[in-house]
């Protein structure tokens, strides 16, 4: 009985990862969570299906913002050499906005649709560590 209720109970938090700043300009990711139903001020946001050169080439993010994967499967490499995948599911927090950043493949196939959900400056992006 305990399975079937555990099973049934809400989830509380959905699963994030943080691109972060490091040390010497470089990036890093932290695995965590984001809980739900939090409200969070936001004033737009857009969606983007494009995959380009951009992808390859080490960038910051250019912005603080939420990343939503709709569709697709990424590999995100980091400055530091660390790496991760991404897939629906997942909720990306990019804030590596200054330094080397980060690069991504697709892994199958070749779409990611995505929105993007840019946070305020000052914004509490509710990201709590695993």
């Amino acid at each position: 009985m305990k399975n079937d209720q555990a099973e049934t109970k809400p989830k509380n938090y959905l699963k994030a990862i943080r691109l972060i700043n490091i040390e010497d300009g470089k990036c890093d990711f932290e695995i965590g969570k984001i809980p739900v139903r939090q409200h969070i001020n936001v004033n737009y946001f857009f969606a983007q299906t494009e995959v380009d050169a951009y992808e390859k080439v080490p960038h910051p993010a250019p912005r603080r913002q939420y990343v939503i994967t709709l569709k697709g499967k990424l590999r995100f490499k980091v400055s530091n050499g660390n790496t991760f995948i991404i897939e629906p599911g997942t909720i990306l927090i990019a804030n590596d906005t200054m330094g080397s950043g980060h690069t991504w493949e697709i892994l199958d196939g070749d779409e990611w649709e995505r929105l993007y959900i840019p946070l305020e400056t000052d914004a509490d992006d509710y990201f709590v560590l695993d």
